[in-house]
């Protein structure tokens, strides 16, 4: 069960933490993807939130755990609606800086390889394999990107401590409330 609840808290970390700042684009080791950055569509350069308040909500849309019983997942359900919705300051340097495979790698020790890294005219689309704790973790994560809002699907499939396949799917939103507050 504490590999579960690992996984758990790094996918909300993740969902929570996974446009922040970040130095590097590309890999997880620093070294740039031929894509990243790319764009899908007549828009060029890497998708950019403007610097304020913003306001993330996570909800819990899949939860697949093979042998997991129905209270479990019912629990699971109730932390995440319990949770509510944060607000983090993203200032123009973070905003400057951002890169969302990064910041994913980053909630995940620096130790993913991506295989899609598609940032681009409003869309995202980002997959790789991390590995957390020596446990092995798909993830992908797709959605929109506006300079004020953001709505993204994160999936993350990873061997479940039941046996067989652990899936998890959130829905993050993100909206841009205002300026800082101080």
């Amino acid at each position: 069960m504490k590999r579960f609840a690992t996984v758990a808290a790094l996918g909300v970390a993740l969902a929570l933490a996974g446009c922040g700042k970040s130095d590097d684009a590309g890999k997880a080791d620093g070294t740039a993807t031929a894509d990243a950055g790319a764009t899908a569509g007549p828009a060029t350069g890497p998708i950019k939130r403007e610097a304020g308040n913003w306001k993330t909500e996570v909800k819990l849309v899949k939860f697949d755990m093979p042998g997991a019983p129905a209270a479990m997942k019912d629990q699971m359900a109730k932390q995440f609606a319990s949770a509510g919705a944060t607000e983090t300051c993203l200032t123009q340097e973070q905003a400057d800086q951002e890169d969302i495979a990064n910041a994913m790698a980053k909630g995940y020790g620096d130790a993913c390889t991506w295989t899609k890294n598609a940032i681009g005219g409003g869309k995202i689309d980002v997959a790789g394999t991390c590995t957390a704790n020596g446990q092995k973790v798909d993830l992908a994560m797709a959605g929109t990107m506006e300079p004020k809002k953001t709505d993204m699907t994160i999936t993350t499939k990873t061997a479940a401590p039941t046996g067989g396949q652990m899936e998890m799917q959130m829905q993050v939103t993100g909206t841009n409330i205002g300026p800082c507050k101080a």
